[in-house]
């Protein structure tokens, strides 16, 4: 659904800009919670306007944007959070909010590579640039027959200039929001805590791991949690 009189684009690209500039400004204070789940509920109306291909996602990013946004009455910044959640020892359990980041991340992720994907792909197709951020981000983690819908999915997926009319906007100025957000969204997702870890496993359930340094030194092997079939 068109969203009259809005601009999701710019509201993205703003925001993720203010972000990346408070990061700049002050590494040290961390990123702030309601600023960062403000910033990916703007994100929400990008899956529902990309069709049935990525409808799966929609469902689960908006629940856990939304817990994000509760966390954020609660914790200052992630580091907080995720540390609250290493002492309660529930980094791994089901709907914590250690957990729920790492969902959201991983969809910020996706739609930082399909950005990346439409600015570098001549043409008004969809298909190619959501197919590659697909593969990259989110197939590593799914099964056979959620692979095989998505594929099927992506043969309606709307067309770049339909995509953008969803949002109110023209190739012209969407483009440059776009690179603005694949330009700042990188560093504010690479700052969350768990990339103080190094050599972070999630392929196999429960492996040991080795990290260096950084403000998480205290999480152990244990608390790490995985990715795969979550």
């Amino acid at each position: 659904m068109e969203q009259s009189g809005k601009r999701p684009l710019k509201e993205i690209s703003e925001s993720f800009s203010s972000l990346a500039d408070n990061l700049k400004k002050d590494s040290d204070s961390g990123v702030d919670v309601a600023n960062f789940a403000h910033a990916c509920d703007r994100i929400s109306i990008l899956f529902s306007s990309l069709g049935i291909a990525f409808k799966f996602a929609e469902k689960d990013y908006v629940a856990k944007v939304k817990d994000l946004l509760d966390a954020s009455k609660e914790f200052e910044n992630l580091a907080a959070m995720i540390d609250s959640d290493i002492k309660a020892d529930t980094v791994r359990q089901g709907g914590s909010h250690t957990r729920n980041l790492l969902r959201v991340k991983r969809c910020l992720d996706m739609v930082r590579v399909l950005f990346q994907q439409v600015l570098v792909t001549p043409g008004n197709s969809l298909k190619e640039p959501a197919a590659k951020a697909y593969a990259q981000v989110f197939a590593p983690h799914h099964s056979w027959p959620i692979r095989k819908a998505v594929a099927a999915g992506l043969f309606v997926i709307p067309s770049k200039s339909a995509f953008l009319a969803k949002l109110n906007d023209t190739e012209s100025p969407a483009e440059e929001y776009v690179q603005t957000f694949v330009t700042c969204a990188e560093p504010v997702v690479q700052y969350s805590p768990f990339n103080y870890l190094k050599g972070v496993p999630f392929k196999i359930r429960f492996e040991l791991v080795t990290f260096n340094g950084g403000t998480l030194t205290r999480l152990a092997p244990s608390a790490i949690p995985n990715e795969d079939g979550d």
